[in-house]
């Protein structure tokens, strides 16, 4: 009995939280579509308003520790342990700058989805020939050093257990060679919002931290693996702070054949739809 009131209860926010989505995605495209030359507009609503409402409908009680505070207008690349798709709900109510992903630029043309991202200004790489990768990726480190700040999950994918996995090496040839700073995020509890292979939000608590930039600035591609060090060790550290299971720390970059490569273009340097 008490397996089928927690059903109804699934059910019952999955009605009030898919509506909420496409309320504002719709009205993030007709907004797009009359002013063209204004994608912070529509992405703070997602940051002001979705965001919010999404963790009301969820159930989720999100405890936001202290840490740095981003200054508006400059350019970050923030780095965040990855458990759920839940996360960017999360996300976009901790961090208090609009959040931008690198994503594939195929998925421009998927209706709705793509018709959002652009209207947002999400910061699309055509990676089918490699000089129009290299030059769509400086285009778009070009955008970030002009004070766009984007969100990264260096992971690749999301952690089955919580724990933080080994980093990819693509998002850290991407910050060297946009030469900003990095900032560690760290987040728990989220897995068990929003689970894998579930399209229902639970409740529970989430906890989120944000820890102070690592600079790259006059940093090479020499110095990858220790930046890679560095920031894996700072998101564990400042995991196990709001009670989470931290990580292994000697085991920082993936496996053999799943660590990518060391060109940003062909690596993964976002989040799961991303490049």
């Amino acid at each position: 009995m008490r397996r089928v009131g927690q059903d109804l209860i699934d059910i019952l926010k999955w009605v009030g939280f898919a509506p909420w989505s496409l309320f504002w995605m719709t009205s993030a495209i007709t907004y797009g579509i009359i002013f063209r030359n204004d994608p912070h507009t529509p992405l703070s609503w997602a940051r002001r308003f979705w965001s919010p409402g999404a963790a009301v409908i969820s159930g989720c009680q999100l405890t936001r520790h202290p840490g740095f505070v981003p200054e508006p207008g400059k350019p970050y690349i923030f780095m965040m342990n990855h458990q759920s798709m839940f996360d960017i709900v999360c996300a976009f109510i901790h961090v208090p700058v609009n959040l931008r992903f690198i994503a594939k630029k195929v998925l421009q043309s998927i209706p709705f989805l793509g018709w959002y991202m652009t209207v947002t200004g999400m910061i699309f790489v055509d990676r089918r020939k490699r000089d129009q990768a290299l030059k769509s990726l400086e285009a778009a480190c070009e955008r970030i050093r002009s004070g766009i700040p984007i969100l990264v999950y260096p992971e690749g994918t999301r952690s089955k257990d919580g724990s933080i996995l080994p980093f990819k090496k693509g998002p850290f040839m991407f910050a060297l060679q946009a030469g900003v700073p990095i900032v560690p995020v760290a987040i728990n509890g989220s897995r068990g919002i929003l689970q894998p292979g579930s399209p229902f939000v639970r409740a529970g608590h989430i906890d989120i931290v944000m820890g102070e930039p690592i600079p790259t600035a006059g940093l090479d591609k020499q110095d990858r693996d220790a930046l890679m060090r560095r920031v894996r060790d700072a998101i564990i550290d400042l995991q196990v702070s709001i009670g989470g299971p931290g990580g292994d720390k000697e085991r920082y970059l993936a496996a053999e054949g799943k660590e990518g490569v060391a060109d940003p273009t062909i690596d993964s340097i976002g989040p799961d739809s991303s490049v």
